[in-house]
């Protein structure tokens, strides 16, 4: 599996609670990571209006494309 590297920042605060939690998991700080994206992800997926929020986004990056497009 291919991996993306991101740079996260949040308040100390959230650092350190994170570092907790991942340490009486037993696991990586960035283990904690991946399972709380994973799990966001999900839920958006299974929310209601997604496809219809996606479609939207999708139809105003077109937009976009295409006028970028005509530009040239």
């Amino acid at each position: 599996m291919s991996r993306e590297e991101l740079s996260l920042s949040f308040p100390e605060s959230m650092g350190k609670q994170l570092r907790s939690i991942a340490q009486a998991e037993g696991v990586d700080v960035s283990e904690v990571l991946r399972q709380a994206i994973e799990n966001h992800i999900a839920a958006n997926v299974r929310a209601k209006d997604f496809k219809e929020r996606l479609a939207k986004r999708m139809e105003e990056d077109r937009e976009v494309l295409d006028a970028l497009a005509e530009d040239e």
